[in-house]
């Protein structure tokens, strides 16, 4: 089947070589054993392989059957080239000064080498086409899902990514949630932004029907998001009562048999937050494949799997100067 234009096709990459140090606490485990736990993509019998065909080195030399570890001991995984599915490779510049650059990221599109992805990311991509740029090349100051379009900032200069991230990280210092105020007309986000002078707002389409909300309406979202055990990955962000605190503001804009169309402010930014809490209030995004009612994951799905309607629309800043930085995103067609 022919791709889009501007995609890049599957193809295989060149490889890539782990390296990990061995610590106190995997001292005294096997190297099979080590390597399932920090990659749970293979269980010890493949890893088990991988040492007999010569993939792995010990210390500097290559090691052909299982060994018990030590503290210190250095490990290298030789990973052959493997096959990366084709990914949007084009998009619209929001913004750009020359330092900052500001992207509509198209969905389908990793950010970062994970999961897989290792040259068919918009760092990679960023890289080539930016490579030759006297001013230098602009790397992500933060993360999307890789199924989540819109709003991706970046920076050339190592100062400008310094001062973006503490406008974009969350705010947990400054945000109280008992604290917020509660009246009517209240809205959390906003106190928040003058806090740390950042907003960021997106939209995203919701399982019709699960929301108690009038059109117009708001929903303040509590839920703490923290680590759960999950098969496939060793642990997942979810749903927990012990978890970080976490606050979005859930807007309801409209109706319809193809989904909920709904507006999430959100002032921390915890792991898949708008994906957890719209689930944890009993309206998971429509199509999204992981997160079930009530805030908890599937245990045969990951997090990169998609399906899912979010896109990062509105962001607001402040900028080096005190300036107030606005830039907006256009909806998809899935969103309109």
């Amino acid at each position: 089947m022919s791709l889009p234009p501007g995609w890049l096709p599957a193809q295989r990459n060149e490889g890539w070589t782990y390296r990990d140090r061995i610590g106190v606490a995997a001292a005294g485990q096997t190297l099979s054993a080590f390597y399932a736990g920090r990659y749970r993509h293979s269980d010890r019998q493949e890893w088990q392989r991988r040492l007999a065909i010569g993939e792995i080195e010990h210390n500097g030399k290559p090691l052909r059957a299982d060994a018990s570890l030590a503290v210190g001991d250095r490990l290298v995984w030789h990973r052959p080239p493997w096959p990366e599915a084709a990914v949007p490779a084009c998009w619209t510049v929001v913004f750009d000064d020359g330092d900052l650059h500001v992207i509509d990221k198209p969905s389908g599109l990793p950010v970062l080498p994970a999961g897989g992805f290792l040259e068919h990311t918009l760092l990679r991509l960023l890289e080539r086409r930016h490579g030759d740029d006297p001013v230098g090349v602009p790397r992500p100051v933060h993360r999307l899902g890789r199924f989540t379009s819109g709003l991706l900032v970046c920076a050339r200069r190592s100062t400008t990514r310094a001062w973006l991230s503490a406008q974009l990280r969350e705010r947990t210092g400054a945000l109280s949630v008992a604290a917020l105020p509660d009246g009517e007309g209240a809205n959390p986000c906003q106190h928040e932004a003058r806090v740390c002078g950042c907003r960021k707002i997106y939209r995203a389409r919701l399982a019709p029907g699960r929301l108690a909300l009038a059109v117009g309406e708001s929903l303040r979202i509590t839920s703490p998001i923290g680590r759960q055990l999950h098969p496939l990955l060793g642990q997942i962000w979810c749903a927990s009562d012990d978890g970080l605190p976490s606050l979005s503001l859930l807007t309801l804009l409209e109706r319809g048999s193809g989904g909920d169309l709904v507006e999430v402010e959100i002032t921390t930014g915890r792991p898949h937050q708008i994906r957890i809490h719209c689930a944890a209030v009993g309206a998971p995004l429509l199509g999204d494949p992981l997160y079930l009612q009530g805030g908890g994951a599937r245990d045969d799905v990951i997090p990169g799997k998609g399906g899912y309607r979010l896109h990062a629309h509105r962001l607001i800043i402040t900028g080096a100067g005190g300036e107030r930085l606005v830039w907006e995103a256009p909806l998809p067609h899935c969103l309109r």
